[in-house]
Order: structure tokens, then C-alpha cells, then sequence
């Protein structure tokens, strides 16, 4: 009676199982479709230009801006995270209060919204810095945004290397330092680009955050004090003001486009480098 119980349970947990991944991979097909119907059809060569207008709306300015704050988010936001991590890991006393207190702060950081950090960064970088509305506003109130993330995943890829991997190192005479930067480090790297390239998609699709930091000016930066809009941001622009709707879905779909390559050429990197190591 028992077994046959468990055998209904099983098939019962089974169907769920893959109902839920039924459910999961027809929503993402649905959204990917819909935004591919709706857009495609309206990207035109006049959403490439460089100069901006209300004639041609162009996305171009935003696609750069887009790639200047990923990369100034990430050169802040990752060797903070990933040095932080390192402290956590190897170098802190197990039981440290000063350790459980930053989990417990990082874990805080990553629940609040993403408008929260908007406000901040306009009350602290925009305002009390003086940096106005600019990519670096926007790119560190990004990077703080990203950075819990970042030290969690790292965390746990250097949790993830097998102590004997230390003990080795340590056993043919390599300091700590060595150990950590020679051997762990390395065989980590894989576990610390994945949360790099989720990192990537929070920067891409982040709006109420940029809107109080960086502006919504639509033009190709020059200067890191210059106002600038992402594409996400040019996307809500377009959308909310209702004049140019379709040139929003030709938007989304270039914006899905950049977070697939981003997101495919990261996972090959990791995956080079996880043979490598």
C-alpha cells in the first residue's frame, strides 16, 4: 500500500514538475514572440542614426550609452564584489560577527527596489555631489544596485572550490595570497561570470534607477558628467508618450537582441575559461 503510494506521489510531483517547465518556457516564447511580431516590422535604418530627432527617434545614442554605463557599472561593482567575497571566504574568522553582519546587509541591499536606489542616487550623487544628471551618477548608483549580486555568487563559486585544491597549494610551499589568486581564483571564475552576466541583464534592463540618476537625454555621450539615456530608459520614453509606440517594439526587440549576444558570448567566455582551469 505504502509503494503505491509513493508511486502515485512521484508521478503526481512529476506531472507538476514538468508543468511548471511547460508554463515557464511558453510565457518566455510567448514574450520573445509577441515583442518580435510587434517590433520587427518597425526597425527602419533611420532608428540607427546618430543624431537624434523627433523625426527618426534614433535608438543609436542609447545603444552607446547603454554599453558605456554597463562597462563603468562593472569596472566599479565587480572588484568590490569579488575582492569582498575573497575576504568572506578565505581570510575571515568563521563565526565573525563582522562577517554574518555583511551577509545579512548584503542580503538587505538586494530586496530593496530598484526605485529606492533611484532616489538615493539622486539625493546623494545627482544633488549632494554635485555630479548632476549623468552617466557616472547613474553608473554608481548602478553599481551599488549590482554589487550585492556580484558578492553572492562569488561567494559561493569560492565556497564551491574543493579545500584540497588549498591544501595542495599550501603543500608545495605557495603563500595564502598565491593560493588564492594562482588556484582558487581561477577555478572559481566560472561561478563568478555567471553572476557577472546576471549583473549584465540587471544594468540593460534597469529604468526607474536611471531615470533619477542619469536623465533621459537623447544623445551619444562624450563625458562621463554628460546626461544620457539607456536603452531601456529610450524605451519607456517612447512608450509614455505615446507619439511613437512602434519605434518602442523596434526598441525592445533590439534591446532583447543585446541582451541574447551579451548573454551568449559571457556563458562561452565561462565555459573557455572552466576548461582552462
Amino acid at each position: 500500500m505504502m509503494s503505491v503510494r509513493n508511486k502515485l506521489f512521484e508521478k503526481l510531483m512529476a506531472f507538476f514538475t514538468w508543468m511548471a517547465a511547460a508554463l515557464t518556457v511558453g510565457i518566455l516564447l510567448f514574450i520573445v514572440g509577441f515583442i518580435l511580431v510587434k517590433g520587427i516590422p518597425h526597425i527602419k535604418p533611420s532608428l540607427f542614426s546618430f543624431t537624434y530627432n523627433s523625426e527618426n527617434v534614433s535608438m543609436m545614442p542609447a545603444i552607446i550609452s547603454t554599453i558605456i554605463m554597463t562597462f563603468m557599472s562593472l569596472i566599479i561593482a565587480v572588484p568590490l564584489g569579488v575582492f569582498s567575497a575573497i575576504y568572506l571566504v578565505e581570510y575571515a574568522k568563521r563565526g565573525n560577527k563582522a562577517v554574518g553582519l555583511v551577509r545579512m546587509t548584503t542580503e538587505t541591499l538586494s530586496g530593496i527596489p530598484s526605485i529606492v536606489y533611484g532616489l538615493f542616487g539622486l539625493l546623494f550623487f545627482v544633488t549632494f555631489l554635485g555630479w548632476g544628471f549623468s552617466i557616472l551618477a547613474g553608473a554608481f548608483t548602478l553599481s551599488i544596485m549590482i554589487l550585492p549580486l556580484i558578492m553572492r555568487s562569488s561567494e559561493e563559486a569560492l565556497k564551491s572550490v574543493s579545500d584540497t585544491y588549498r591544501e595542495g597549494s599550501f603543500g608545495l610551499g605557495a603563500g595564502k595570497l598565491r593560493t588564492v589568486f594562482k588556484i582558487v581564483l581561477p577555478s572559481a571564475m566560472p561561478g563568478i561570470l555567471a553572476g557577472v552576466i546576471l549583473s549584465v541583464g540587471r544594468i540593460i534592463g534597469e529604468t526607474a534607477a536611471l531615470i533619477y540618476t542619469s536623465g533621459t537625454v537623447a544623445q551619444v555621450p562624450t563625458d562621463p558628467m554628460m546626461s544620457a539615456r539607456t536603452l531601456s530608459v529610450h524605451m519607456y520614453a517612447l512608450s509614455s508618450e505615446g507619439l511613437h509606440t512602434d519605434e518602442g517594439y523596434a526598441t525592445a526587440v533590439i534591446l532583447l537582441l543585446v541582451v541574447v549576444i551579451i548573454n551568449t558570448v559571457s556563458a562561452k567566455l565561462a565555459k573557455r575559461i572552466g576548461r582552462n582551469t
